[in-house]
């Protein structure tokens, strides 16, 4: 599989967050509860969190990214993020979370699914093109497929994923993934 993808994740969400300017934070998204003003403070929030569970750290507090300089804020907690799941062995190591133990490797993946399809529906707030990645879109559609199960579907605010929804005929890889993590594509 790809071997950057978290850093690819990254990099495609940042891509649309530095195109984002301070009167569309009311605009609505995909996710009903979110306006962009708090997508934006999730993924900051969440590279910050993934960093801090993969170096072993306590969770961090939650705040206002938006209120202040955001892209500089995401940059910082990237490159944090980045340098703790490059440590050796720390894929194959047992990272305690909140919510349960699991693999260094299956927090990558968490992490890169989220700020992907984050990424994805801060796009498609803001009107930018959500052909994002196609590879990497792909990638983590194929693996959704064997991890998302349904068990873990259900209404918004319930449930962390949707039901599928049926994407549109010649939907980008992108797009295929909204749809099956329960997006309007």
């Amino acid at each position: 599989m790809l071997e950057n993808r978290l850093d690819r994740a990254f990099a495609s969400t940042r891509s649309v967050l530095s195109t984002v300017k301070p009167g569309q934070f009311d605009l609505p998204t995909p996710c009903a509860s979110w306006d962009v003003r708090s997508l934006i403070n999730h993924f900051v929030g969440s590279a910050r969190w993934a960093g801090d569970m993969i170096a072993g750290a306590d969770g961090t507090p939650e705040q206002d990214y938006a209120a202040g300089d955001f892209l500089a804020a995401y940059d910082e907690y990237v490159a944090a993020a980045l340098e703790g799941f490059a440590v050796d062995g720390v894929l194959d190591r047992t990272v305690s979370l909140p919510f349960g133990e699991m693999s260094g490797a299956d927090l990558l993946d968490i992490a890169c699914t989220d700020q992907f399809t984050h990424g994805w529906d801060l796009a498609r707030a803001t009107g930018h093109d959500t052909d994002l990645d196609p590879e990497l879109a792909g990638a983590l559609l194929t693996r959704a497929r064997v991890t998302i199960l349904d068990a873990l579907r259900g209404p918004e605010g319930v449930a962390p994923f949707g039901p599928i929804v049926e994407a549109r005929p010649r939907a980008s890889a992108a797009d295929r993934l909204a749809a099956f993590l329960g997006r309007a594509a």
